[in-house]
């Protein structure tokens, strides 16, 4: 049993889901020169990445994994797609995706449950939460058939879910303190030491959020095997 990992880039990694999701991950790296699978394993993670959702000419990749993240729905296979992986999901299963026109949402922001989330398998439970975000892109257009499953006040899709088994979070579940603070280092953001020390001052709050939606995605993957 094992799940299929899309990297997009080195500096955007599993982060916590390694230690969280308790499954063996293949990742898969195509900055790298890897090809994208036909095909993901039992589970699908897609990560983010600094690219835009319809910049293939930038990540030449983007239209392979777009294919299968459309055909891990099809299929039912558990897929979480994160940031610009969600995005890619909702561009793949016919949503909009464009430059947000409430600029950048970076740091740590508060999401909040919508009432679907009450019954949801990944998310039930967490109500209120703070995430670590960094995005200027927006799900504008759902694909049809989503069910929004979480909302933030600069962005109001943070969350949904697709089909049986497929979620999209706008936010970084995966960051680290440290993660984050080498986004901001190659950033060139006024506010980047303030927004580190947040952060990593939120840590545990972070952990007691997100541990459990790893580990309720994991529990999918094992019961779909």
């Amino acid at each position: 049993m094992r799940i299929t990992v899309i990297e997009h880039e080195a500096e955007a990694g599993l982060g916590y889901l390694a230690g969280w999701l308790g499954l063996p991950c293949q990742v898969v790296r195509p900055y790298l020169g890897e090809e994208v699978p036909a095909r993901p394993a039992d589970g699908l993670i897609v990560l983010g990445g600094a690219a835009a959702a319809w910049e293939d000419e930038r990540s030449p990749w983007q239209p392979a994994t777009r294919d299968l993240l459309r055909r891990a729905v099809d299929e039912a296979v558990p897929t979480l797609a994160v940031c610009l992986g969600a995005q890619l999901l909702t561009m793949a299963c016919g949503g909009t995706v464009e430059r947000g026109g409430n600029g950048l949402e970076v740091g740590l922001c508060e999401v909040s449950a919508l009432p679907a989330a009450a019954s949801d398998r990944l998310l039930a439970g967490i109500g209120t939460a703070v995430a670590v975000q960094y995005h200027q892109d927006a799900m504008t257009r759902l694909p049809e058939g989503a069910v929004p499953l979480m909302t933030g006040a600069r962005y109001p899709n943070q969350a949904y879910r697709l089909g049986e088994a497929a979620w999209a979070v706008q936010f970084h579940p995966e960051a680290t303190p440290e993660i984050f603070a080498s986004w901001t280092a190659e950033s060139d953001l006024d506010a980047a030491e303030d927004l580190n020390t947040e952060v990593k001052a939120a840590e545990s709050r972070l952990v007691a959020a997100w541990r459990p939606m790893a580990e309720a995605f994991a529990a999918v993957v094992r019961a779909g095997a």
